[in-house]
């Protein structure tokens, strides 16, 4: 199975979320799964992939030229690709996913978040798309959603909409009831 995971480049975030990071990235190399990601060094990305990689992962990263520029390629992928802009990575990333996996992050993590929830909401895939709430990190943005369906700014029966998770055992459980 191909696993997206979306989630922070920030080496300045606390050292749980990293270890976090470690262990989703072991588990999918235990799994015999393929890791694919924005292939950029530093926070959650290098625990992830380096994780992902020492047990076993196939690696790939996806990563434009401006990323590459500021130094800040991955140098532990079994594949990197390059792609013209942040809007081509996303793409290609969502295009040879099985499974999404959104980790805290940040404005590109969110906007990976949003793309690959609009894009399945219009049918443009069916891939299961999992936000990990770790100690309840996205739980205002499950509150705005709320809101959003309060206010029928969503409708109230959704056909894609992103799966909340609150630890790494029930992402697993998920993923694998996903397979």
């Amino acid at each position: 199975m191909r696993v997206a995971v979306y989630c922070s480049a920030k080496d300045t975030i606390p050292a749980e979320y990293k270890a976090l990071g470690e262990a989703l990235g072991r588990w999918i190399g235990e799994q015999g799964h393929a890791l694919w990601y924005g292939g950029a060094t530093g926070g959650l990305m290098d625990s992830v992939s380096k994780a992902a990689k020492a047990a076993g992962a196939h690696v790939v990263g996806v990563i434009p030229p401006r990323i590459i520029a500021a130094g800040r390629k991955a140098e532990h992928c079994d594949e990197l690709i390059e792609v013209a802009n942040m809007s081509a990575r996303k793409q290609l990333i969502r295009s040879n996913a099985d499974v999404i996996v959104c980790m805290p992050g940040s404005y590109g993590t969110l906007d990976e978040m949003f793309d690959a929830t609009s894009s399945g909401v219009v049918g443009e895939h069916h891939k299961p798309l999992f936000v990990l709430n770790y100690k309840g990190f996205y739980e205002p943005l499950k509150q705005q959603i709320a809101r959003m369906k309060e206010l029928h700014f969503l409708p109230e029966t959704e056909h894609y909409f992103p799966q909340f998770v609150d630890t790494l055992e029930e992402l697993y459980q998920e993923i694998n009831n996903n397979k």
